[in-house]
């Protein structure tokens, strides 16, 4: 199965300038939070690995979607992630309600005029977020990665379609159906699940080391969450 996940992903990667980066084995200790801007591979080593278990998981232990960045601007987590992430700003209504604006979700590469064809992506599902870390959170530490803003890839405004399609799947079991989004998007997958300290299963680690062979150029950039 590993082995169909990565046909043609070399050849698709997204480009990226010359970068020289230090190995995980030899790059000098990080300060606590402090930015880290990895090669794929070595942050593929970096994420834990451990079994996972889905054991006591609903959603609604994940409060979402909460008040956002700005408590005073009406917007909730959702409307505030999809202004940031528009090509073309929507109109914002009384009670933040958005019309109008473009987006372009990466996953399948369509372009949406309307804010309500759109899902806000938790780049790692809740689900799993559960299984490989989460189920041992308090509530508030749970409530801030559901509706985490301050990393970039933590949350991403794609096609209704091709959210549900994903589901609570991992990278050994789906990937956007654009293949040139798919060194993009293991890259940030890595780089939620390293910035909020979760685990992986081996089946995980397994293929994202292949796609991490495949994405030689793909650069991941995480700041640890407090």
């Amino acid at each position: 199965m590993i082995e169909n996940l990565v046909r043609g992903a070399t050849a698709l990667c997204l480009a990226l300038s010359p970068l020289v980066l230090p190995s995980a084995a030899t790059a000098a200790p990080a300060a606590p939070n402090a930015a880290q801007v990895l090669n794929l591979a070595d942050a593929v080593d970096l994420v834990p690995v451990a079994d996972e278990s889905r054991t006591g998981y609903t959603r609604d232990k994940f409060k979402h979607w909460n008040t956002g960045l700005d408590a005073t601007d009406g917007c909730n987590t959702r409307a505030e992630v999809l202004q940031a992430e528009a090509v073309e700003s929507p109109a914002v209504a009384a009670d933040c309600k958005l019309s109008g604006g473009l987006w372009v979700s990466y996953y399948d590469g369509q372009e949406v005029n309307d804010p309500g064809k759109l899902d806000i992506d938790h780049m790692v599902p809740l689900a799993e977020a559960w299984d490989s870390g989460a189920s041992a959170w308090d509530a508030k530490r749970r409530e801030a990665y559901a509706n985490d803003q301050d990393a970039a890839v933590s949350l991403v405004a794609v096609t209704a379609r091709s959210n549900r399609a994903k589901a609570d799947r991992d990278p050994a079991e789906w990937m956007p159906p654009l293949p040139e989004a798919h060194c993009r998007y293991v890259g940030e997958w890595a780089a939620t699940k390293l910035r909020w300290g979760l685990s992986a299963d081996q089946a995980k680690i397994d293929a994202l080391k292949v796609y991490a062979e495949a994405c030689e150029t793909t650069v991941v950039h995480y700041t640890p969450a407090l």
